[in-house]
């Protein structure tokens, strides 16, 4: 996981070019989601965190985004994933 006040815009964009960054989380409200989600994109920069993978962000206890990733947080809600 890495928070987003811990990386400038330049090293972002690089991690996101090597797939070192895959999704996107908020770190209060524990939820995570595709980059390209129209609320992830909505947060505060000192909310957002970055994964690398699902498991990652499950792992630490993160839940799926209900509206970018609509059949992982069904899952999720039927106990599927944990």
């Amino acid at each position: 996981m890495i928070r987003h006040l811990a990386i400038d815009d330049e090293q972002l964009r690089k991690y996101i070019r090597q797939n070192r960054i895959c999704l996107g989380g908020n770190r209060k409200l524990k939820i995570f989601g595709l980059l390209r989600c129209s609320s992830g994109k909505r947060m505060k920069k000192e909310n957002r965190v970055f994964f690398q993978s699902m498991e990652e962000a499950i792992r630490e206890g993160y839940r799926p985004c209900g509206h970018c990733m609509k059949m992982e947080y069904q899952k999720w809600k039927n106990g599927f994933i944990q």
